[in-house]
């Protein structure tokens, strides 16, 4: 053997010999010989080589045998002293034991080593990456306790009422053994008609303070998980366009579905459980001691097994449910993409192949979950063979002990009680530091959009009371942030005058969109300067400039509601007035009056019960309702015959706007008091409709193939 390999053994030794002649002294005169003085003994070694041993750099696998070589020796007293007789017996006779007995005394060495190798570290030392998730996990934590902040008053209450039903059902079980020996013995009426009492006031007392409690911890759910949702919506409200562009629906939809539930349980459900489980198991296990602690230590064997399982078990179903959450968000997904394409999917004859796209998604979280199921049904075949296991064993050593005098048949009924009880709530508290880290990995994923910052300038404070509308292009370049390679625009620079129409041409892809997305602020600049009056248009405050530039689509989104909500959205107190003089503006109070409930009509889901051209002048109303400076008019008015289109025209001059018109009709653009042309993102062309013919260009062509079609 090399002599590197010796080196961790030899300040084990000497140390360790050190500690027992030195522990045998202090712990002989402190405390009687007896098991007490041997666990003492025993910790207190383990402790004192592990730090050393740390020190020297040489833990790796001789601090896996550390607990075998300082605790078997009191573990392997303390089972043996389960066996009535046998601490003073000699050592031999033992053999003469039951085989269950010699399978718990010399099994249990072997089996405390197996379950602390499972339950212990890894033997490298934490990454730098394992030590900041744990940091994270406890700054989620404390989060999640600052979010909950409003609601001490209810927690408090609610905990209260938690600590008073967990009393009432410890003391449940120990007056049922009392009845018990009080009809065992000689009847005594009034014993019996207290302990009947007793055991009636604490079932009474604890039922009413469970339900409270259920109630205290139900309403505190409900306002956590409302906040959450609120701040997480709003969140996204706020956020960039993309970010959307990056980010799915499904997986957006999940976060405000799935995940804030998740998150809002942790606190008043998992804290809950926790504490309940918690207080519940330390006073059942007093209560068990006080009865036996022979059956006591013997029920505690159940506990290391009971962890490894759940310690494996869980990690296992982790990963399995977060596989379940991404194939709902996947499927959720599908259906929104169908379902709101549906007129696309229908003239491509897709239906059977988004049918079969849907399916496959169901059928791969069908498989999540039949593994999911498996793999809890094999778990509570284990844990309940393990109860069985030790039911019979715990029901052997008790009736030993009500031969020989040292327990009542109460008493062992009123222990098994308890001992089904503590088995049950260890199990909820395994499990519920488990769910714990599930629900904090869930606000990880919240919080990561609660903390992300809008990709965007802060907001302006400019709203001055008079605004001209003069909109100034100058030298602007843009790319989109998906693909900043690819510039859009390249050096556009144009004025737009209040007063007039300008109207934006080209073919596709030139940029015209891009133009009105960036006079709408919805995406900044990455060169030149865009000025409204000649400020930078990110100098004025959010809800002012979009009160000041309006926009129309040509296919414009509407929202469930009447043909009022619509008209007047965005706006807190808009008139009937003012309404129906837009609607008027629009020219579409004449199809408003044909219907049913007049403005209070529903257009359904995004105005699923108008035609297009209604659509339009809905819009149309809801951008003039504003009495907007700038007007953009992207295809808005497609849809609409060529008088009507007219008439709005003139109407939004009368009232100086700056009209922006985005076009491919020939009418609209004729109309026009100055027309511009973009090619491949850059002005190539400009002037009015006479002499952008005559210059026989881009303009000219355009205007040539509409003719010829």
């Amino acid at each position: 053997m090399q002599l590197p390999a010796l080196r961790p053994w030899a300040p084990l030794l000497l140390t360790d010999l050190i500690l027992l002649w030195f522990l045998q002294g202090l712990l002989g005169t402190l405390f009687p010989p007896g098991l007490l003085a041997l666990w003492l003994e025993g910790a207190f070694r383990v402790g004192v080589l592990w730090g050393l041993l740390s020190l020297l750099g040489e833990l790796g696998k001789v601090g896996q045998l550390l607990p075998t070589l300082c605790l078997s020796t009191p573990l392997f007293l303390s089972l043996r002293a389960l066996v009535p007789g046998a601490l003073s017996a000699p050592p031999v006779l033992l053999a003469s034991a039951p085989w269950a007995w010699l399978l718990l005394a010399y099994g249990a060495v072997g089996l405390g080593w197996a379950v602390w190798k499972v339950l212990s570290p890894s033997e490298a030392p934490p990454s730098a990456q394992e030590k900041e998730h744990v940091q994270e996990n406890k700054a989620m934590m404390w989060r999640l306790l600052r979010l909950s902040w409003p609601d001490f008053p209810f927690l408090v209450a609610a905990f209260f009422f938690l600590a008073a039903a967990v009393i009432g059902e410890m003391f449940i079980p120990h007056y049922t053994g009392r009845v018990i020996d009080i009809l065992g013995q000689d009847f005594d009426p009034d014993a019996f008609a207290s302990a009947i009492f007793f055991m009636c006031l604490f079932s009474l007392g604890s039922s009413l303070s469970a339900g409270c409690r259920g109630g205290f911890f139900t309403f505190i759910l409900s306002r956590i998980n409302l906040r959450i949702r609120r701040m997480l919506f709003s969140s996204l409200l706020h956020q960039d366009l993309s970010f959307f562009q990056e980010t799915k629906t499904g997986e957006l939809n999940s976060r405000l579905s799935s995940d804030t539930n998740l998150m809002s349980r942790w606190l008043p459900l998992n804290a809950n459980v926790f504490l309940r489980s918690l207080v519940k198991v330390i006073g059942l296990c007093g209560f068990m001691v006080n009865l036996s602690p022979r059956l006591t230590l013997l029920s505690m064997l159940e506990v290391p097994l009971a962890m490894a399982a759940e310690r494996i078990y869980n990690v296992r179903r982790q990963a399995v449910l977060q596989q379940i959450q991404d194939a709902v968000a996947e499927a959720g997904q599908v259906v929104r993409e169908a379902v709101g394409s549906l007129k696309t999917v229908r003239s491509f004859g897709a239906e059977e192949d988004e049918a079969q796209r849907y399916e496959k998604v169901l059928e791969h979280k069908r498989q999540l979950e039949w593994r999911r199921d498996w793999e809890r049904a094999v778990y509570l075949l284990f844990r309940r063979g393990l109860q069985l296991g030790m039911q019979v064993l715990m029901l052997n050593c008790g009736l030993r002990q009500i031969l020989a005098g040292e327990l009542t048949r109460g008493g062992l009924v009123s222990f098994l009680l308890y001992q089904g009880n503590v088995g049950s709530y260890m199990q909820a508290l395994v499990y519920i530091c488990g769910d714990m880290v599930s629900n904090v990995g869930a606000a990880e994923k919240v919080f990561r959009y609660l903390d992300r910052e809008p990709q965007m300038p802060p907001p302006g404070t400019l709203a001055p009371s008079f605004l001209q509308g003069l909109v100034e292009f100058q030298d602007v370049s843009f790319a989109y942030p998906t693909q900043p390679t690819k510039p859009v625009l390249k050096g556009v620079t144009f004025t737009l005058y209040p007063g007039k129409v300008t109207a934006l041409v080209g073919p596709n892809g030139a940029g015209k969109s891009s133009v009105a997305a960036l006079l709408q602020n919805l995406y900044q600049p990455t060169g030149g300067r865009l000025l409204l009056d000649g400020e930078p248009l990110t100098q004025y405050q959010h809800q002012y400039l979009h009160s000041q530039v309006s926009v129309v689509g040509q296919e414009p989104v509407l929202f469930s509601g009447s043909v009022r909500d619509n008209i007047a959205y965005g706006l807190e107190n808009c008139g009937d007035d003012e309404v129906k003089a837009a609607a008027q503006a629009a020219h579409a109070d004449g199809f408003i009056a044909n219907m049913e409930h007049g403005l209070d009509t529903a257009v359904g889901e995004k105005g699923s019960q108008l035609s297009a051209g209604q659509k339009q002048c809905v819009a149309i109303a809801r951008a003039l309702v504003r009495n907007p400076r700038v007007l953009i008019l992207d295809e808005a008015t497609s849809a609409l015959d060529m008088e009507c289109e007219q008439e709005l025209q003139k109407k939004m001059l009368q009232g100086g706007q700056t009209v922006l018109v985005i076009a491919h009709r020939l009418q609209t653009v004729q109309a026009a008091d100055h027309i511009l042309v973009l090619e491949q993102g850059k002005v190539v062309e400009q002037g009015t409709h006479t002499g952008l013919m005559a210059q026989r260009g881009l303009y000219h062509r355009l205007v040539q193939r509409q003719l010829e079609d």
